[in-house]
């Protein structure tokens, strides 16, 4: 990584229309190598994909933006216990800084989530991304939860689809404000809304 990284913590109404379509572009440029449907989302200058972020932590070094990661608290339903999270989505790296890594985007925004008040926060990542989440999880900071489905719901309505989609990717939990240990039992996540 290099030590010209600076990081910008804000609120998602900080940004304004210039920092969206800096980061369209960024998501389009980085999503649309693993095909045109991911970087989809991203046209006309939007910068989210699904559900609207809260919070953002950006790095950005002499070449613009390197890395990004989304906040967005919200009460999942984790087996048959409500609990008040930190979800965590968009999480990207420009390609020339890929082992910049997740351990850098989780660390700028570890004083934001103890500030949310949330007992953890928790994220899905494709079964491809395994060895990259892995490395972070080594060092206790992190769980990988596998066999769990999470149920959202579908970002359009369409009247001959459903309304939802569940699917079964890697889970994974970072305890902020409680052990690991107190997080639910439960082979099914309700993530009541749209996937970040």
């Amino acid at each position: 990584m290099s030590l010209k990284v600076q990081w910008k913590l804000c609120w998602e109404n900080q940004l304004e229309r210039a920092d969206h379509q800096e980061l369209s572009e960024f998501f389009r440029k980085t999503y649309g190598p693993t095909g045109a449907f991911h970087a989809k989302p991203f046209e006309g200058g939007r910068s989210w994909a699904g559900a609207r972020p809260e919070r953002r932590a950006i790095a950005y070094d002499s070449l613009g933006i390197a890395s990004h990661m989304g906040v967005l608290r919200r009460v999942i339903k984790v087996g048959d216990t409500d609990l008040l999270v930190a979800e965590l989505g968009l999480y990207a790296v420009r390609p020339d800084l890929e082992k910049m890594g997740i351990a850098h985007s989780v660390g700028a925004l570890s004083p934001s989530l103890r500030e949310l008040g949330v007992p953890f926060a928790f994220g899905t990542v494709r079964h491809a991304m395994r060895n990259h989440v892995e490395r972070y999880c080594q060092h206790g900071m992190a769980s990988i939860l596998t066999g769990v489905r999470v149920r959202s719901s579908i970002p359009e309505a369409h009247p001959d689809l459903p309304s939802t989609r569940t699917e079964d990717p890697l889970v994974v939990v970072f305890p902020v404000g409680q052990p690991m240990s107190d997080w639910p039992p439960g082979t099914l996540i309700e993530r009541n809304g749209m996937e970040l």
